[in-house]
């Protein structure tokens, strides 16, 4: 199995700065040993104008047998030679993909030392694969990546050059070139891609492999026009995983649109109730509530589910009562910005001994959120369709059990009081629902009944005499008595 990246650069900026970004020197030839083989990095040029790195991977089909067990897709003994004749020493597969991710781990990563201005920025790049198994032929090639910005060339493989009345075989010989993609992001994108177009894996898929499609495919799986396609090859078809898989797509790509627009809305409730003095944004009057709840109620280790860009967890931080604060959110790009908000590179030790940032998805139950005094779902219920409530409901007081938690979200009632929000309308295009009043209430006391809590409603934000305030909060707090049932 055989690729080659290319770049080009000037005198200024090298394109030899390629072998600094993936991490491998173009002045040597490098092995690294694999589980199926043994993966080759050389660079057949590299000069300040045009750099070229290839990987090689030499499969050892006896090796590749023996770690599959000798077993084909459905579980029965393959034939004794189509174990060891087949297309895997030659044409790119899954194999070929793993050996991206082990030997440039650190460049898919976007993490570069010597030269992180060339690994933040876009380059010309020209990627080779000699020989592609793509089933669905030259269509789903350019369907998959021209929309990630590839200009795609994808030339079929003829069966037999002597006979081309066979017509064509089921491999493309891919040429992708690019202006506006940085290495990092190519990588990943070959990284999903190569067994997508396979649609076949050498291994086992299990469980985790979600997790490795999401890590990978952060920043183009979510919009991607042929996500569900991707999805469903990369996991070997496994329903249940594609389902996941699509279900935290999904709440990623709520996560990634929100935030802004619900500090804008914010700041037009705000700015409709100035008159002489102008009162705080709406956030920041929910943050206060919430932590006057949580210093109420002795709460020193505090969940932030659904944390989005960090801003509560940097409120709390403040407070050294405070002990531990867990952020918790299924995007990693909002992890990335409140990571940088709250700036944990240059944070103390003690200071940062204080905050973890972890993603996970709320509508699955986690025992990394087992044990805490309080958890905080601030204007998260709301961005889930209503048949997925109750996933939710049993992972954070079915599951997680902490002994506070504290739910907010809008109040529909008040959105006759914005004049900028049209009539009927939601405050936000991705809330899946706004509940009134009367319709919260009904949702927390049957949670705390089914869970063996109590529950208490607070308004946050002016409390309108007629329509009532623009954000309504529940505190739960787990009852010993019912507990004691529960147990």
């Amino acid at each position: 199995m055989f690729l080659t990246i290319s770049t080009t650069g000037t005198a200024e900026r090298p394109a030899t700065d390629l072998g600094f970004l993936l991490h491998k020197h173009p002045g040597k030839a490098q092995a690294f040993s694999t589980s199926y083989g043994t993966a080759h990095v050389l660079y057949p040029e590299a000069d300040a104008e045009r750099c070229t790195a290839a990987l090689l991977l030499e499969v050892d089909p006896v090796a590749l047998v023996r770690r599959g067990k000798g077993k084909g897709r459905g579980g029965a003994p393959d034939a004794a030679l189509a174990q060891y004749v087949n297309d895997r020493p030659y044409a790119a597969s899954s194999l070929l993909a793993v050996a991206l991710s082990s030997v440039f781990s650190s460049a898919m990563r976007g993490v570069c030392a010597a030269r992180p201005e060339r690994a933040a920025e876009p380059l010309p790049l020209r990627i080779e694969v000699p020989a592609l198994p793509a089933r669905g032929g030259t269509a789903v090639v350019r369907a998959l990546f021209e929309p990630l910005g590839w200009t795609v060339s994808a030339e079929p493989v003829a069966l037999d050059t002597e006979f081309p009345e066979w017509g064509d075989s089921r491999y493309v010989r891919l040429v992708l070139e690019s202006q506006a993609l940085r290495l990092s992001e190519a990588l990943r994108h070959l990284y999903v891609l190569l067994p997508v177009l396979d649609d076949a894996k050498h291994y086992w898929v299990s469980a985790d492999e979600v997790d490795k499609l999401l890590r990978a495919g952060e920043g183009w799986l979510p919009g991607h026009p042929e996500q569900k396609l991707i999805t469903s090859r990369f996991l070997s078809r496994r329903w249940s995983l594609t389902r996941q898989a699509l279900e935290r797509l999904e709440l990623v790509r709520l996560a990634e649109t929100d935030d802004a627009d619900v500090e804008e809305i914010d700041n037009a409730v705000a700015a409709e109730a100035e008159e002489e003095e102008k009162p705080a944004p709406l956030a920041v009057q929910r943050r206060d509530a919430i932590t006057a709840v949580l210093r109420e109620r002795g709460a020193a280790r505090v969940l932030d589910l659904g944390c989005g860009q960090g801003q509560l967890v940097q409120a709390l931080l403040k407070d050294a009562r405070f002990t531990e604060i867990v952020g918790v959110d299924v995007s990693m790009r909002a992890l990335t910005i409140a990571s940088r908000r709250l700036k944990l590179d240059r944070m103390g030790e003690r200071q940062a001994a204080r905050v973890t940032l972890l993603q996970g998805s709320l509508a699955y139950t986690d025992a990394r959120l087992k044990g805490y005094d309080a958890a905080v779902l601030s204007e998260v219920i709301e961005h889930l369709d209503l048949p997925r409530l109750p996933a939710l409901e049993y992972a954070v007081f079915g599951s997680a059990r902490p002994r506070t938690v504290v739910v907010t979200t809008p109040n529909v009632e008040y959105n006759v009081r914005w004049e900028s929000l049209p009539a009927g309308h939601v405050r936000h295009g991705d809330h899946r629902f706004e509940w009134t009043r009367k319709e919260f209430r009904a949702w927390a006391d049957a949670v705390a009944e089914r869970h063996g809590y109590g529950v208490q409603f607070h308004p946050v934000g002016p409390d309108d005499p007629e329509v009532g305030p623009p954000t309504q909060m529940a505190v739960f707090t787990r009852t010993s008595e019912k507990e004691a049932k529960a147990a």
